[in-house]
């Protein structure tokens, strides 16, 4: 083989090299939308993912597409019993683990008015005491040098109609950031959180009327200064960034809303 085609062929190979090869990744409410999307990214780029959902048909499916160095658990991000197996389970999968995205939540669309006690206790456990223990009992799991991403919204800055309990939950979340970044940090641990604005994970069509969701796109579409939504895989990319490549950050929020947030 000439010399050339072997500089080639050896820089071919090198730029092709599985950029998060070797790495153990816990995503949390990874069956579906911005998790899934993530999950698919890193495992295309060679790392180990644990995804972890409360529907056994959606895992299922996620296991499937994702392949053979993906691990579906289900468990339930509300549930401290559920978020102490997590933990024994990711132990016995991985040992270490390279980075954590406590991504699992709810939605919580509901007037201030029609806004129930139990949809309150709701949504702030899923969204708020659910990441925040996520983080508690995977720490010991995490390598020096991880990264830790925690999801919050735009929702947290802005005063959204119907969302105010969602929009609570998320601004804990934010603060919590700051908090275990600040703790973590004489770990050598990084935490950080990514802020979606309005993305098409095809939550929407799963909670609306088909009509109304269609509307409701288009709306929000409109309202972007990009004049478009988001996609899951656009958040992926920063959760990725985040989690691995921003050696030099922590206690952050990287906002991915096309601008809506700030302009």
């Amino acid at each position: 083989m000439p010399a050339t085609t072997a500089t080639t062929t050896a820089a071919a190979a090198l730029k092709h090299q599985p950029k998060y090869e070797g790495k153990n990744v816990v995503i949390t409410g990874g069956s579906s939308g911005l998790g899934l999307a993530t999950a698919q990214l890193l495992v295309d780029e060679g790392a180990r993912v644990l995804i972890t959902g409360r529907d056994r048909a959606a895992l299922d499916a996620a296991r499937e597409q994702l392949g053979p160095n993906a691990v579906a658990v289900r468990s339930d991000a509300s549930s401290l019993p559920e978020i102490d197996a997590l933990a024994d389970r990711v132990k016995a999968e991985f040992g270490t683990v390279d980075a954590l995205f406590a991504n699992a939540g709810v939605n919580g669309f509901a007037p201030f008015e029609a806004t129930t006690e139990e949809l309150f206790d709701q949504v702030l456990t899923v969204n708020a005491k659910g990441p925040y223990f996520t983080v508690q009992k995977l720490a010991p799991l995490l390598a020096e040098g991880s990264g830790v991403v925690l999801t919050t919204s735009v929702a947290n800055v802005l005063g959204l109609p119907a969302l105010s309990a969602y929009a609570a939950s998320k601004a804990a979340v934010r603060s919590m950031t700051r908090g275990l970044a600040r703790e973590l940090l004489p770990r050598g641990i990084r935490v950080n959180a990514v802020s979606p604005g309005p993305i098409d994970s095809g939550i929407l069509e799963k909670t609306m009327p088909a009509d109304v969701a269609a509307r409701t796109k288009a709306q929000m579409a409109a309202d972007n200064p990009m004049l478009r939504m988001g996609t899951p895989a656009e958040i992926a990319r920063a959760v990725a960034f985040l989690a691995f490549d921003a050696t030099f950050t922590t206690g952050t929020e990287l906002a991915v809303d096309g601008g809506g947030s700030q302009l």
